[in-house]
């Protein structure tokens, strides 16, 4: 007994692979050897924007579909908070999991959810209430607001060009934290629409051609136009680091800006407070949106390349705080709702998580503008064969709904007349920071 013994163990350990597969080690492969595995069983290539190195999966080959290259991705992926992207028939992104970002069926699932939640004006409106105050709850603003600093801003110079003109500030809003922007005005005497224009992840933040280009033109078409740095990004980062704005303090701190730009704008004698605006894109869309839902002084809003039932922003600064739990779930489409009935434009495109507005988002919102007899109040721009930018076209649409909206001089619609400033000309601190206030907070690296 004991020799058969001995000869049964020595047979086991000449077996390692039989000894792998046994159900105390769970059927385990390295994660990077089941992915090249189904992409050569189902000949599509797979790019990596994850480290498989040292990961392995458990029950891998129970995972694998053999009808369906996406069932097994999705099967393999999950238990690693991974997910797959398809570019094209026959390629696919492996990313980590995002969770500002789901698939578009997941955005037609939560409209027709919210879709399902109100039936008339009144029903919309209780849970139109709910919602924005758990936004500001989820947000922290109020405990924001009472930590803010009671301060006048700063100005620079008046700059004077083509029928309008630039002007620098900088603002305290919380004990040694600034906020540095841009004040561009029309030459024209008289009260003005303002239109707060918080900035979005284009590169070169406020100091982008194509954004100088926008406030410019609307300020010469009669537009006085505020845009600021995001919280780490330009000036900013000069206090808190471009790590700053990857955190979830960043969008609180946006949102208190831009409470406390319109604060102190909207009391200048030239502007009129009736006409009040917010525009911005991408993640200067998102701050529109939260903007108009926290301050009720808005009274147009045109958010740009960002609203979408299924992308609530891929940066912190637009994601961070949980503010889509509101109402046990809701989204940028909802948000956007809650402003009607006051004018609303959304521009979207083909290329990016605005794809399905005109179906889906753009349907959903005039439906509850159509509660006030003012489905009219809201359009959609829809450019089907564009991408995420902030191109002429994206510029024309906001330019078209300003002349309307706002009664601008459309006859001073002219892109040509605007003079591209240097970035050292637009800083607030100066082009090495050397007007920051001596108490300001300074970032060192």
């Amino acid at each position: 007994m004991k020799t058969r013994s001995i000869i049964f163990g020595a047979m086991l350990a000449a077996l390692p692979a039989l000894a792998q597969n046994t159900f105390e080690n769970q059927f385990r492969r390295p994660l990077g050897d089941v992915l090249t595995e189904i992409g050569e069983r189902f000949q599509v290539k797979l790019k990596y924007d994850i480290d498989t190195t040292g990961l392995v999966l458990p029950y891998a080959d129970s995972r694998i579909r053999p009808y369906s290259v996406e069932e097994s991705l999705t099967n393999v992926l999950v238990p690693f908070d991974f997910k797959f992207v398809k570019q094209n028939d026959k390629t696919y992104k492996l990313k980590r999991y995002e969770y500002p970002r789901r698939t578009e069926a997941d955005g037609r699932k939560l409209i027709a959810w919210l879709n399902s939640l109100y039936s008339d004006k009144g029903s919309w409106e209780l849970r139109r209430d709910s919602v924005k105050r758990q936004v500001r709850e989820y947000l922290t603003i109020d405990d924001a607001l009472a930590q803010r600093v009671d301060a006048k801003p700063v100005f620079s110079k008046i700059r004077k060009f083509d029928g309008y003109t630039v002007q620098n500030f900088y603002l305290e809003t919380l004990p040694g934290l600034y906020v540095c922007g841009s004040i561009y005005a029309p030459t024209t005497k008289g009260k003005h629409p303002l239109i707060i224009c918080p900035n979005g992840h284009f590169g070169n933040g406020r100091y982008n051609e194509a954004q100088q280009q926008r406030l410019a033109t609307l300020a010469r078409m009669g537009a006085i136009c505020v845009d600021y740095d995001l919280y780490g990004w330009g000036e900013s980062a000069l206090q808190v680091g471009s790590e700053g704005h990857q955190t979830s303090k960043a969008q609180v701190v946006q949102a208190l800006n831009g409470i406390s730009i319109l604060d102190f704008m909207i009391e200048r004698k030239d502007v009129d407070t009736e006409r009040v605006g917010v525009n911005g894109g991408s993640g200067g869309g998102s701050q529109s949106v939260l903007l108009s839902v926290i301050d009720p002084r808005y009274t147009a809003a045109c958010p740009v390349v960002s609203l979408s039932s299924y992308f609530d922003g891929g940066c912190p600064c637009e994601s961070g705080m949980a503010i889509m739990r509101a109402g046990d779930g809701t989204c940028n489409a909802e948000l956007a709702a809650a402003f009607a009935p006051r004018p609303l434009c959304l521009v979207s495109d083909g290329k990016d998580w605005t794809n399905i507005t005109p179906e889906n988002e753009y349907p959903y919102i005039k439906r509850i503008y159509g509660f006030y007899d003012a489905a009219d109040k809201v359009t959609n721009v829809h450019l089907p064969n564009e991408g995420h930018d902030f191109g002429p076209n994206k510029r024309q649409a906001v330019y078209d709904f300003f002349i309307e909206t706002f009664g601008l001089d459309r006859s001073k619609l002219d892109e040509s007349k605007v003079t591209i400033e240097s970035h050292d000309a637009l800083k607030s601190f100066g082009p090495n920071g050397e007007n920051m206030p001596a108490n300001a907070i300074r970032h060192n690296p």
